[in-house]
């Protein structure tokens, strides 16, 4: 019963019962009549088809009006809607079926506020991660950093021996300090959409050579060698920000440099891809277990942390990485293989 009436219209549930209510009305009339006066009298059917219509235009008033006054106000409080002022309401239209599409409307917007609990749930969470990896993040170096002065306040300042040296050290941990700090607020300006792109014209062969040249010194420390894959393209012209790109190619070949093996090598392949340039930078590096690839974009998140701060850097280094593809429009991906070594890859438009 309640399917077969959620499936009719209120224009036709108006018309039924109208019409119900008049001929029970006639009969009944009907039957008064014919007791009284036995010859129904021509303006019997008159009185019967006006009356079919007072009840139909009572009762679709009647039905609208509620419709109006109650099913709209479930869709004003699902949608959040709000009407412009000076703008009357929007009627409720009589011919559709409207307890079906409130039904669906109501499902949808459970199903929708089900989404936003567990978005919200999930960003509690990633909240309490994040404030705790700022935490500990900034604790290391400030503990260290209050040591070392400590040290030097109680009598190390005059020990010719070790003053430099806890100088030095406590200057280390302020430039990480900076660091961490200056990468946080390039986070933020990235997320709050903040950050301007300088969109320009250039050669990504060239702008990969000038970052070889930059890591040369460091590359030779570490006996790494630095070279383009074979069948890279030198001509691909791409069009972005040319030093945000270039800070996503320092990051990835940096990584590659302090996490690559002894006598090992760093690539870089430039393709092809019709309107589009692939660039991977490939190591013979350690590599990283599959377990750690969904989360290697986070902020802070390190896959072994004590080597990661021996080696240096904020821990926010691929999260900046990923929010410069985002503002480019393009995204990042990697794979990798322990022991063999790992690919960064991302596209950027050609011109």
């Amino acid at each position: 019963m309640s399917e077969s009436i959620k499936n009719i219209t209120p224009n036709k549930l108006a018309f039924v019962t109208a019409l119900a209510c008049g001929v029970v009305t006639f009969l009944v009339a009907f039957i008064l009549l014919m007791v009284f006066n036995p010859v129904l009298p021509v303006w019997g059917l008159m009185w019967l088809f006006i009356n079919v219509l007072v009840c139909y235009g009572l009762f679709y008033a009647a039905l609208e009006r509620f419709i109006y006054r109650k099913v709209k106000v479930i869709y004003k409080n699902i949608r959040r809607f709000k009407q412009p002022q000076g703008l009357a309401p929007e009627k409720p239209n009589m011919n559709r079926l409207v307890l079906e599409e409130v039904e669906a409307e109501v499902l949808n917007w459970a199903d929708e506020q089900s989404s936003e609990i567990e978005q919200l749930k999930k960003m509690e969470t990633y909240r309490r991660e994040f404030l705790g990896n700022v935490s500990h993040e900034l604790k290391t170096p400030l503990f260290n950093i209050q040591g070392y002065l400590d040290t030097l306040l109680d009598g190390g300042i005059d020990d010719p021996v070790i003053n430099r040296e806890y100088v030095h050290k406590a200057a280390k941990n302020v430039e990480r300090l900076i660091n961490i700090v200056k990468d946080l607020d390039v986070i933020s300006l990235h997320e709050s959409g903040q950050l301007e792109m300088k969109w320009e014209k250039f050669k990504i062969y060239d702008l990969v050579k000038e970052v070889f040249d930059s890591f040369e010194m460091l590359a030779d420390a570490n006996d790494i060698t630095l070279s383009f894959k074979e069948g890279s393209t030198t001509g691909a012209i791409v069009y972005a920000d040319r030093e945000k790109i270039r800070q996503v190619l320092t990051n990835l070949i940096s990584n590659s440099i302090k996490y690559g093996k002894e006598h090992g090598k760093t690539s870089v392949g430039i393709y092809d891809m019709d309107k589009m340039a692939l660039i991977e930078v490939t190591d013979n590096g350690i590599g990283i277990e599959s377990r750690h690839l969904p989360r290697l974009f986070e902020r802070f998140y390190r896959i072994d942390p004590s080597r990661s701060r021996t080696l240096g850097g904020s821990g926010l280094g691929l999260a900046i990485v990923k929010h410069i593809m985002e503002a480019h429009h393009q995204t990042i991906h990697v794979r990798s293989t322990p022991g063999v070594g790992t690919t960064f890859g991302f596209t950027l438009a050609k011109e």
